[in-house]
């Protein structure tokens, strides 16, 4: 019977460059971006100390796009991933480690109104470009139509305001 293990990195941090969005010839998408942690204590003389860590994460598939779409620059996360180790040789012929934190999921703290604000503008300009175009249909098909996407409009807003209020403040995380 095998042994259990686990490989678990969880940090929360903030991001020290914007993410690097990328894809691979087989058309997978791979984000990479640095996040800096910071850690500081007292010495025995009563002297304040401070370390900065800088980890470099790696995101794949779906969560490589949605980094590359709400990361920036600055912006504090909470990351959850796996540490993994490569090796490949470099340009110069040299053998080289590199030690990555592969994301697994992550949370963008702040109070999210860039974001919200954002959504709300193209939600304003959105139904003006759907009703000129529904006016080549038919009466019945445009007015099934309009409340259609009025009704899709209303979720959609519902769910905004619902992202808006969630505020996430890192006090707020248990450890």
């Amino acid at each position: 019977m095998a042994s259990r293990s686990l490989n678990r990195v969880i940090l929360i941090g903030n991001l020290t460059r914007d993410p690097e969005l990328k894809y691979t010839p087989t058309g997978t998408a791979v984000c990479s971006f640095g996040v800096a942690t910071n850690r500081s204590w007292k010495t025995v003389d009563g002297e304040t100390k401070e370390e900065t860590q800088y980890h470099r994460i790696v995101a794949w598939q779906k969560l490589a796009e949605l980094c590359g779409k709400l990361l920036t620059k600055g912006r504090k996360v909470f990351l959850e991933g796996r540490l993994v180790y490569r090796t490949f040789t470099g340009r110069d012929g040299q053998q080289r480690t590199v030690s990555e934190i592969v994301l697994d999921d992550f949370i963008v703290f702040g109070d999210g109104r860039k974001v919200a604000v954002e959504e709300e503008t193209v939600q304003e300009t959105k139904p003006a470009v759907e009703e000129s175009s529904e006016e080549s249909l038919p009466s019945e098909e445009s007015q099934t139509s309009k409340t259609e996407k009025k009704e899709k409009e209303e979720k959609k807003e519902e769910k905004s305001v619902e992202a808006r209020t969630e505020d996430v403040n890192p006090d707020d995380i248990p450890f």
